[in-house]
């Protein structure tokens, strides 16, 4: 999934159809001159209707459609012949798009399952014809009803990546190469701040053909829960991940206290995050013998399952993902 191809946040004008109009005709034939009403009633106007679709894992497809519009509805004929309704307007999403109103910040769903629809901005109801005012005291009605008007609505469209695992850390904490590694994934990997721009994902090959889903996203720095660096726009990845696994190097000035920074980031962002299970990784281990992995294991928090890694060497990657496969087993 490169950079230029993933789109997690898209604000499009949604327009739904226009009800079409009842009819107010009045029966008429060769021997009944004088029949009474039989206007049909006028078709519903065309939602705009969102859909889940596991096939697509980007909101690209619609960064460039800033306007939908839904077809309107046909009017009501004579004997008592309704209209045909507005053909709906799809669209259809990736698993984890939240859809929010982009005036009031309303959230209206958030689609989580293949074929999942929601209805985003409702077509106008279809006029009644004139059969319908028809009354004893009123035999030929000649009115008839108009059809409501669609709505015109912008919409926000937000992803929040679907995956099993996410990987937290700072920038360069190695969450790219061990995605590269465990999986056939293929981000951007160097040496400088904020390789990683966008979400990745990687399917992660477990034992007895077993797999699960890995999200490599990028670099949280402090203050982000405020929108500093990418901010807000990771975050909200986040939240859609079963198990958080949690990234420092073991040349960390001093791991408690940037594990300690990035779980202030998360509670300040949502508190709810820390009920997620976690795990600690401490990476490039590879420059590490028994002994001081021994003696850094004292400096590591106490709260959580920690295992010392090298995605480079290979090492305890085994490890890591039976503690990753039974941690997501038993959120469940």
């Amino acid at each position: 999934m490169s950079g230029s191809n993933f789109v997690d946040y898209v604000k499009i004008c949604c327009r739904s159809g226009a009800g079409g109009a009842g009819s107010r005709h009045m029966h008429r034939e060769k021997f009944v001159p004088r029949g009474g009403p039989d206007g049909g009633n006028g078709g519903r106007g065309g939602h705009v209707i969102i859909r889940g679709n596991r096939n697509i894992w980007t909101l690209l497809h619609l960064k460039y459609r800033k306007h939908v519009i839904a077809e309107p509805g046909e009017g009501g004929s004579s004997s008592h012949k309704s209209g045909r309704q507005g053909q709906d307007e799809y669209l259809d999403v990736p698993l984890g798009t939240m859809a929010r109103d982009a005036e009031t910040g309303e959230v209206h769903c958030e689609i989580t399952e293949d074929g999942q629809e929601y209805i985003l901005v409702k077509g106008g109801r279809g006029g009644l014809g004139n059969h319908n005012f028809k009354t004893s005291t009123n035999q030929a009605p000649d009115y008839a009803q108009p059809g409501e008007p669609g709505l015109d609505e912008w919409k926000i469209l937000e992803l929040k990546v679907l995956a099993d695992v996410g990987l937290v850390g700072f920038p360069n904490a190695g969450k790219s190469t061990l995605l590269s590694v465990v999986s056939a994934a293929k981000p951007e990997i160097a040496d400088y701040a904020f390789t990683t721009l966008v979400p990745n994902l990687g399917m992660v090959r477990y034992r007895d053909d077993r797999s699960f889903v890995m999200a490599d996203i990028p670099g949280i720095i402090e203050g982000a829960s405020e929108g500093r660096g990418l901010g807000h726009r990771f975050l909200r990845h986040i939240e859609r991940n079963s198990t958080l696994l949690f990234m420092i190097p073991c040349d960390a000035d001093n791991i408690i206290k940037q594990y300690d920074i990035l779980i202030n980031e998360l509670k300040k962002y949502n508190a709810e995050l820390l009920d997620k299970p976690r795990i600690l990784a401490i990476t490039k281990a590879d420059m590490l013998d028994d002994e001081l992995i021994a003696e850094m294991k004292k400096e590591c928090p106490k709260d959580i399952p920690t295992v010392f890694i090298s995605a480079a060497a290979q090492k305890n990657i085994d490890m890591l993902k039976d503690m990753l496969w039974n941690s997501i087993n038993s959120a469940l």
